[in-house]
């Protein structure tokens, strides 16, 4: 399995799902890293904090939100959560806005998930790979194609 099928634990998956608002999408990441045993709570109120203090820097292409903190003893392991909203939310982003996916990031240290960003570069430089996401209802499909 790739680094981002293995970092994408049980139950870090949620598609076509419903949110109102930049925080209620970040909400909806970090309850997936919490799910998956990657985050506590804590952890998704410390990415909330994040991005009213820094803006939306989060927003790293059209379309799509990487929600995460930093490290701290709230990450309980390094992971990813995947979210993909059935409808835009505004983060705030002139460039990107409005956002359909976003994924949560839990990471133990700064250095120890490079290989995990790498991948999930290189999937978002996918347009196919990221329609397919936008697209499917289907969690083993969308494991299939991360993994």
């Amino acid at each position: 399995m790739s680094a981002l099928g293995d970092a994408l634990g049980d139950k870090s998956i949620k598609l076509s799902v419903s949110a109102s608002t930049w925080t209620e999408a970040i909400t909806l990441a970090g309850d997936a890293l919490e799910l998956s045993g990657r985050a506590t709570a804590a952890y998704t109120r410390a990415m909330i904090e994040a991005f009213e203090e820094l803006g939306p820097y989060m927003v790293i292409a059209p379309g799509i939100a990487l929600a995460h903190a930093r490290p701290s003893a709230n990450v309980l392991s390094t992971g990813l959560s995947l979210v993909v909203l059935s409808e835009s939310v505004k983060f705030g982003s002139e460039r990107f806005d409005p956002v359909r996916i976003v994924f949560g990031l839990a990471a133990l240290d700064h250095d120890g998930h490079i290989d995990l960003m790498a991948g999930l570069s290189e999937l978002l430089l996918d347009d196919t790979k990221v329609n397919m996401l936008l697209q499917s209802d289907n969690e083993s499909e969308v494991r299939t194609l991360l993994g």
